[in-house]
């Protein structure tokens, strides 16, 4: 059971939950103008768990037959047959139902606006058979997030910085296009729609700085809007030179050091700008 357990976690790259979750804490924050009640935390965090690990078995669900013809992924549990294809959508289903029940205890809007958005995150996963804006609708999904976090605080859209989730969608549309990247020939090959295959590495690299300085001013712009204080722009600070140096550590040439790229600096950029908030808001 526990290497189960191991093996399922690392199907769904748990860790990566850090990539959404420190956004819907820092939307809860916001709305909260400090630190949520510890009910309401509670319930953010298992809505986040929740929705992430169900779309992320989803995603591996409906790639396995494409995992199995890419040498990059072929290892993984579905198509390595470490994970067989009903445990799989047991743990979507279980998931699902944690991310409803979570949203059910927090208050009506939240339960209302939950099918939408378990479902978008649902819907990126076929996007890549039909168009190559599929880093598009990623960004839409998790810019969800910080939305889900303040409503789940408030009750209400009202006064909402949505500046704040479309910085949410250019930086994760910015850092996809740069993933995609490493299956680009595949992609090609198998008739997969994706930034890179359909243009080529170098203008999906030159389109990810511009999705990123984009996502830049709309976090400098979230802080503004929000009023919040130095502390906030120090992370702002930092935020910058993280994603500077993931687009100078990789180009469409050398992508050996995506993965500090891709999971490190940005793990780096949403804690970074959760306790910046965090912070500013207390202090």
């Amino acid at each position: 059971m526990y290497n189960k357990i191991k093996i399922l976690l690392e199907m769904i790259k748990f860790e990566h939950t850090v990539f959404a979750l420190p956004f819907a804490l820092m939307g809860a924050f916001l709305a909260r103008r400090g630190v949520p009640a510890a009910g309401t935390f509670f319930w953010v965090v298992l809505a986040m768990v929740g929705a992430r690990t169900a779309a992320m078995g989803f995603n591996r669900i409906a790639d396995r037959r494409f995992d199995a013809a890419n040498p990059r992924t072929a290892d993984r549990a579905l198509p390595a047959g470490l994970v067989g294809l009903a445990e799989a959508w047991t743990l979507v289903i279980l998931f699902s139902l944690l991310f409803f029940f979570a949203c059910y205890n927090l208050n009506r809007l939240t339960l209302l606006l939950s099918p939408f958005a378990l479902g978008l995150t649902f819907l990126y996963s076929l996007t890549k058979r039909f168009t190559w804006l599929c880093h598009v609708v990623l960004g839409i999904a998790l810019a969800f997030s910080p939305l889900g976090g303040w409503v789940a605080v408030r009750g209400t859209l009202g006064d909402f910085p949505f500046v704040l989730s479309l910085g949410v969608l250019f930086w994760v549309a910015g850092f996809d296009m740069v993933y995609a990247c490493l299956d680009a020939d595949f992609d090609r090959g198998a008739g997969l729609y994706s930034l890179p295959s359909r243009f080529g590495r170098k203008r999906a690299f030159h389109l990810a700085v511009f999705f990123h300085l984009l996502a830049f001013l709309l976090f400098l712009l979230t802080g503004i809007v929000s009023q919040l204080n130095y502390f906030y722009y120090l992370g702002i600070v930092l935020t910058a030179g993280a994603l500077f140096y993931q687009h100078i550590a990789v180009n469409p040439k050398d992508l050996s050091r995506i993965q500090l790229s891709f999971f490190t600096l940005n793990g780096l950029i949403s804690l970074t700008l959760f306790v910046a908030t965090w912070l500013s808001l207390v202090v």
